[in-house]
């Protein structure tokens, strides 16, 4: 179905008109372009954009439509970037996408926020952002990263870590940057009106929230699961291929249905484990490259529901598309690393016995509630399953959505056995 067409809107930080959509930036042309860049202020006065060299559309990602832009400037000296990267919150040809648009309007309060010099990671240089609340409307413009070039290192897609160098430094690289944020927040150094610009909201935070499973559907999809890991054990670890486990979890699953509310305001009530976090900081939301002395750093983009949220949620952001390998060996060292860069930048020295047990809780009900409904999904969308030898058949690598979706409910089932989630349970109703 498509969306009733809007082509400008007012936005409400600047009081600009902006652009909804690819063709309405088009048509504003150099004189918008000059004065949304002036008005965003890495653009003098006296200085305009003189020609657009390059616009390049398309629909990548899970919201909006995108573009690559390029630009001349009538005086290059002390002028922004010329090669651009354009997010608009908008796809008026899909209206599932369409409906994600609310999620750029914290991402445009971030770019703003993200000038100031204080900001203590690396993101993408914003030229322009603004956004109307009323409508969804909002476009965004910033540098372009330019991957494999200069230093930085080639694009790692997410849940093929298995094909990146020195993974484990790429992660500290996230945990540092991710600590450095929240600890800079919680120390108050960012501006006063950071807590009402990002306030916390745990309905805003449950993207896409439905209704809790029952037991019974819980345990329906438990049966599904072992039928999948009979049917196509060579795509699933051995230890969550056994059916011994599985029947182990089609009992234990039961008892989290009714507790999930109470789950959930345990997970809200410790401010001193909610900061200002990305949702979503896995590699393929970062850049890296090495410093001077040879340690792996990154900047993050895509900051689409960008708030203050539990830690523990965006932890599991950031390390849930990871190798089994990762958790299982380095996890403890990844929350120490975490904390000490959260301390450095002023936040208070976190209780991690604590931070592990809201971890444990989180990815239980993240799980539950998304990720065993995969083999199903997956059955749908790979044609002949039984003929892929396993996740690295290039017939799963190559579909984002199955290698992804495959990989993470993996991930969530062995930690369910290695990390005892019905434990974690317990422990949570001890008090």
């Amino acid at each position: 179905m498509t969306q009733a067409r809007t082509d400008w809107v007012a936005g409400d930080m600047t009081g600009m008109r902006i652009p909804a959509h690819g063709g309405a930036l088009l048509a504003g042309g150099e004189s918008f372009l000059t004065s949304a860049f002036q008005a965003g202020g890495l653009l003098e006065r006296d200085n305009r954009v003189a020609k657009i060299t390059e616009f390049q559309e398309f629909a990548g990602g899970s919201t909006g439509r995108k573009a690559l832009l390029s630009v001349s400037y009538e005086r290059a000296a002390g002028a922004p970037p010329t090669q651009l990267f354009v997010k608009f919150s908008r796809d008026f040809d899909d209206t599932i996408r369409d409906q994600a648009r609310r999620q750029m309007e914290s991402e445009v309060h971030l770019a703003s926020l993200s000038r100031l010099p204080a900001f203590p990671i690396a993101v993408p240089a914003c030229l322009f952002a603004d956004y109307q609340h009323d409508s969804g409307t909002g476009i965004l413009i910033t540098q372009r990263i330019f991957f494999g070039t200069d230093g930085i290192e080639r694009h790692y897609e997410k849940c093929r870590d298995y094909e990146m160098p020195s993974m484990l430094e790429h992660y500290q690289a996230l945990m540092r940057a991710l600590g450095k944020l929240a600890g800079t927040h919680k120390a108050g150094r960012l501006p006063p009106d950071v807590s009402a610009r990002f306030s916390f909201d745990p309905d805003r935070l449950a993207v896409s929230e439905r209704a809790p499973y029952t037991a019974q559907q819980l345990q329906n999809r438990v049966s599904r699961l072992a039928e999948f890991a009979s049917r196509y054990p060579q795509l699933l670890p051995p230890d969550v291929a056994s059916q011994s486990f599985i029947a182990r979890l089609r009992d234990q699953v039961v008892a989290f249905p009714e507790h999930e509310a109470g789950i959930k305001r345990l997970l809200h009530r410790r401010p001193e484990l909610i900061a200002l976090c990305h949702w979503n900081a896995n590699v393929d939301n970062a850049w890296f490259w090495r410093n001077g002395g040879g340690q792996i750093e990154c900047g993050l983009m895509d900051w689409g529901h960008v708030s203050q949220m539990n830690i523990a949620m965006a932890l599991w952001g950031a390390l849930s598309a990871a190798e089994i390998e990762l958790w299982d060996r380095h996890l403890d060292g990844l929350l120490g690393l975490f904390d000490r860069e959260f301390q450095a930048c002023g936040g208070p020295a976190l209780d991690l016995e604590a931070l592990q047990l809201h971890l444990n809780l989180y990815i239980a009900l993240m799980g539950l509630a998304w990720l065993l409904d995969v083999p199903a999904s997956l059955q749908r969308q790979i044609p002949d399953l039984e003929s892929v030898a396993d996740r690295f058949d290039p017939r799963l690598v190559e579909h984002e959505s199955a290698r992804t979706r495959l990989q993470m409910m993996s991930t969530f089932l062995h930690l369910w056995q290695t990390r005892d989630f019905p434990g974690a349970l317990r422990r949570y109703l001890r008090g």
